[in-house]
């Protein structure tokens, strides 16, 4: 490529009487060339590498929408128990200033707490039916069995922490399922053996070193080891759907203490 110039031509005033001119030629280097791709109809795309990933972005309403009706049943649970708990703070009061009898006190606040507490479930979204059970099999057990059996600890042993655990090493670790129950698996399954087993022994030894009742703990081991399978089974059928594991578990686990025991 050829390169370009520039003539200065400079002429001194006390020289134009001469012919000769001073000139000063400086030569200018060539602009850059410009690169290859420049010339193309279209340029090549440089490819981009996502470093990171970022999580969807989730709307503020779709969280708020999802969490609504939690914060509804907590907030009416909140309500109950400050209402359950005026009331009764509010006819103690009553009793100790000898404005009304403790017995008239005693009958209000027990006409008065189930008004309340029927009166309140508008204010709930819906009936948690598994703690519901929960309860009231807590009820059944203390009512039926209380400490002179050891069926009823062996049963809510089961329930509580038979099952409890079982769902939450199912959760975690539960990634081979039951052939029978894809909703089940084997590691939910196993530790709730296990764990049935072990928390009822505990709470037998407890009740027996307490003088409660006395066990052979040969034949006790043996009979709660039968107990805690049944329940594993029970547990892991697909009958959630139709009836609460709160209901299936410790039923069963009464049925077969009490058969095993005798009382």
């Amino acid at each position: 490529m050829a390169l370009s110039s520039c003539t200065l031509t400079l002429s001194h005033s006390s020289l134009r009487r001469h012919v000769h001119k001073y000139t000063t030629t400086i030569h200018l280097a060539p602009p850059p060339s410009p690169p290859p791709h420049w010339n193309l109809p279209n340029p090549p795309v440089l490819p981009f590498r996502r470093l990171v990933s970022f999580p969807p972005y989730i709307p503020c309403s779709s969280l708020i929408s999802a969490t609504a009706p939690l914060l509804q049943d907590a907030g009416a649970t909140a309500t109950v128990l400050a209402g359950a708990y005026s009331l009764v703070r509010t006819f103690d009061t009553l009793t100790q200033r000898n404005l009304i009898q403790q017995s008239l006190s005693r009958k209000l606040v027990h006409i008065l707490s189930g008004l309340l507490f029927a009166a309140c479930w508008p204010i709930f979204r819906e009936l948690l039916r598994g703690p519901l059970y929960y309860v009231l099999i807590l009820i059944l057990c203390a009512l039926v069995f209380w400490r002179e059996s050891p069926t009823g600890v062996i049963s809510l042993a089961m329930m509580c922490g038979g099952d409890g655990v079982a769902d939450i090493i199912g959760r975690r670790f539960g990634s081979l399922k039951l052939p029978y129950n894809q909703h089940k698996s084997w590691a939910g399954s196993i530790s709730m053996f296990i764990c049935g087993f072990l928390i009822s022994i505990g709470m037998l030894f407890y009740y027996s070193a307490l003088g409660y009742f006395q066990l052979d703990w040969t034949w006790t081991i043996q009979r709660v080891a039968l107990v805690a399978l049944v329940a594993t089974v029970v547990e892991s059928l697909p009958i959630t759907e139709v009836v609460d594991d709160n209901i299936t578990v410790p039923l069963v686990s009464m049925v077969v203490s009490m058969l095993s025991f005798g009382y």
